[in-house]
């Protein structure tokens, strides 16, 4: 059984990934600090093992595993916020991947999962993604790294994310899944009966329109 440690783990989502695929596996920890995401992840998994501060935690308190995933936060590196850097040292939100050396020295595990907003492989912020490669090569990983549009994946919404896959060791070459065709629109996802308070209303559509 794959046993799996989620850092910046939020409500889940990559965890509901493994659940759709299929794939036997035991959560044996998470590290996590908002309490409303963490609220959501119980209400959706039940109870877990969250280790808390990934800033903070020892490397004794964190449990041995085979897959990490490590969506660091985007705030810091999305176009949507100020490019403040990932930096190591610079005590930014997205400067939080470097904790995760701690977790990958201390558990070896063999697989590494990464997803983030496809600025970090930009001019600005490609040395630091190069950098964490080349740490992870040095400790014996061989990288692979791509990205992916959520709508090449049957998902009628245009998402473009960077996923990196590190292997520990001797392994079979790895390749990202083939694009699917789009057999679905955004009415086939909505829902379609939705009470009127969360529409906008006629004064904040003519000042969208405005604008």
């Amino acid at each position: 059984m794959l046993r799996v440690f989620e850092a910046f783990a939020g409500i889940g989502c990559q965890r509901l990934a493994l659940d759709r695929t299929g794939i036997d596996y035991k959560l044996v920890g998470i590290c996590e600090i908002d309490k409303y995401a963490i609220r959501s992840y119980e209400a959706l998994h039940g109870s877990v093992n969250n280790i808390g501060d990934i800033s903070k935690i020892k490397k004794e308190d964190i449990p041995k595993h085979d897959l990490l995933i490590y969506s660091f936060p985007c705030q810091d590196i999305s176009v949507a916020g100020h490019q403040a850097s990932l930096d190591e040292g610079s005590g930014t939100r997205s400067s939080l991947l470097w904790e995760c050396k701690k977790i990958i020295e201390a558990c070896k595990p063999k697989y590494l999962i990464l997803e983030n907003v496809k600025n970090l492989v930009s001019n600005r912020h490609k040395h630091n993604f190069d950098k964490w490669l080349e740490y992870l090569e040095g400790l014996g990983y061989t990288n692979y790294w791509k990205i992916l549009d959520a709508k090449d994946y049957d998902l009628p919404q245009s998402r473009q994310r960077v996923f990196a896959i590190s292997i520990l060791g001797d392994h079979k070459h790895y390749e990202f899944p083939n694009p699917l065709q789009l057999t679905k629109t955004i009415f086939d996802v909505l829902e379609k009966d939705i009470p009127s308070k969360y529409y906008l209303s006629q004064t904040a559509i003519n000042k969208m329109k405005k604008y």
